[in-house]
């Protein structure tokens, strides 16, 4: 029933439509009309209404909320986002990576940690995981390592199978896998587990000074984790577990935070430092590069409209403010590419003008045109030009973010350092980190994925690859799934 205070149903263009419930016929047992353009603009709208799931990291969520600097890092940083006292809106997104929009959110799987800063000097995005490290080291394999964890091409259904014919064919992936098969590879809610920016980075100070940094956002709320059984079990009773609980938490007002620390290194120690800093596969020691408090993440507001806030949110690693730029990474280096590339296919060029992904900064750009254009263009629309358009200021703005390299054009891997392999730091993982329990699960964990459909070829380059990551282990592995 309606009432006088109601708000009168309209089409797209505004215009009051005459009934919710009713197509225009002729007669009430007659023939439905083509010019009932209401009913018209509904089918089609509906018929249109997604858009393109991302490749990897479809299944996920997200809230908005603030980050407020609480510690003074200036002597590492001009970036305006990281100044003492400086509060700073933001949107992440949390998510699965295998999994399609529909998926299960307890998963055996790494989390993906998003977060898109309002700066007033831009956008700066930071894209992460709940891990400090990632399966492969080259952008060349990354395509591949995604496809071997999504479905067949035959039966359309996940392979234990090709994930572990590639993990055992790819030894670089010890360490992350490790991660994967052990506690935190199915956190309890997305608040209890902690993100990482994996990459390292440069940060510049106000002096033109240069440091490597990576990013450790450390859960308020403590680390916590599902066993198998209890991921199993939610992933058919509620399968958007985790969504539901970041969503019903803030809604109680059970914000959740977390605070930022850094590991800082000196430009000039990654030339000589026994691993390569730049790996995407390895961690810094906190005995090396201790953490570095800067401040801290909150999440206390929910969307209102999912698809438009947090769907069609576009974060990406080249989205990079004055006082942070990259680092020779390969993987960040091709990410800077990708993930821009990425929205352009699935959200439009003009992805940066949807709200959510619109800066607070003021733009002056010379972007024109383009399907979805809805920011208005100004004359000139070149550069250089003498008709008082924005002109670059290299002397406010300076590329200093940089630094030297030279060499012969090559395919190789990394030039290997003192203590470069790669088992040790999945070894020191098991028994300098895990306990005897956490030990168990993990051997429990990777019998289990095992079990399900590895084919023998596959199963003995398994055994042998937890064999190279720790022998002891390795061997519990093989015992007990023939014992199984």
């Amino acid at each position: 029933m309606a009432n006088k205070d109601q708000k009168p149903t309209t089409n797209d263009a505004g215009i009051p439509v005459a009934s919710d419930e009713h197509s225009l016929s002729v007669g009430p047992d007659g023939p439905l009309l083509l010019h009932d353009h209401y009913l018209i603009e509904q089918m089609a709208n509906f018929n249109r209404e997604r858009i393109p799931e991302r490749q990897p990291h479809a299944k996920g969520s997200g809230a908005f909320g603030y980050f407020e600097v609480t510690d003074d890092v200036r002597k590492y940083t001009r970036a305006a986002v990281f100044q003492p006292g400086t509060k700073t809106d933001v949107v992440m997104r949390f998510s699965t990576v295998a999994g399609e929009r529909g998926s299960p959110d307890t998963w055996r799987d790494p989390r993906g940690f998003s977060i898109k800063f309002y700066t007033p000097e831009g956008n700066y995005d930071m894209v992460g995981n709940n891990t400090p490290v990632f399966f492969v080291r080259d952008p060349m394999k990354f395509q591949h390592f995604i496809r071997s964890q999504k479905r067949r091409a035959d039966s359309n259904l996940r392979d234990h199978d090709m994930q572990w014919d590639f993990w055992t064919l790819s030894p670089e992936s010890a360490h992350q896998v490790t991660w994967l098969m052990g506690d935190r590879g199915i956190p309890k809610t997305w608040r209890h587990m902690n993100g990482y920016s994996s990459h390292t980075y440069m940060w510049v100070n106000a002096q033109g000074e240069k440091f490597w940094v990576k990013y450790h956002f450390k859960t308020d709320q403590g680390i916590d984790f599902l066993t198998q059984d209890e991921a199993d079990h939610l992933a058919g009773a509620d399968a958007d577990y985790h969504t539901r609980d970041l969503f019903d938490a803030i809604s109680k007002g059970d914000c959740p935070s977390w605070t930022l620390y850094m590991q800082i290194m000196p430009f000039d120690d990654a030339e000589t430092y026994r691993y390569n800093p730049f790996d995407l596969t390895k961690v810094w020691p906190h005995g090396d590069y201790p953490l570095i408090k800067v401040g801290r993440l909150t999440l206390n507001r929910n969307p209102t409209d999912h698809h438009t806030e947090i769907e069609q949110a576009a974060f990406e690693p080249n989205n990079l403010v004055p006082g942070i730029g990259i680092s020779p990474d390969k993987m960040l280096l091709a990410r800077v590419f990708s993930y821009a590339d990425a929205h352009r296919a699935r959200l439009g060029v003009n992805y940066k003008q949807i709200p959510v992904n619109s800066p607070v900064a003021p733009v002056h750009s010379y972007t024109k045109d383009g399907a979805m254009r809805v920011q208005k263009v100004a004359d000139p629309v070149y550069a250089p030009n003498s008709k008082g358009g924005p002109s670059a200021d290299g002397d406010r703005y300076p590329t200093d973010s940089t630094w030297h390299t030279s060499g012969d054009m090559v395919r190789s891997a990394y030039t290997l350092r003192r203590d470069d392999d790669d088992f040790s730091q999945p070894r020191a993982l098991i028994n300098d980190v895990m306990d005897d329990q956490a030990r168990e699960r993990l051997v429990s964990n990777v019998v289990g994925h095992l079990k399900d459909g590895v084919s023998k070829p596959v199963l003995q380059r398994a055994f042998e690859y937890w064999k190279n990551i720790d022998p002891e282990i390795g061997s519990r592995i093989e015992k007990q799934f023939h014992e199984s």
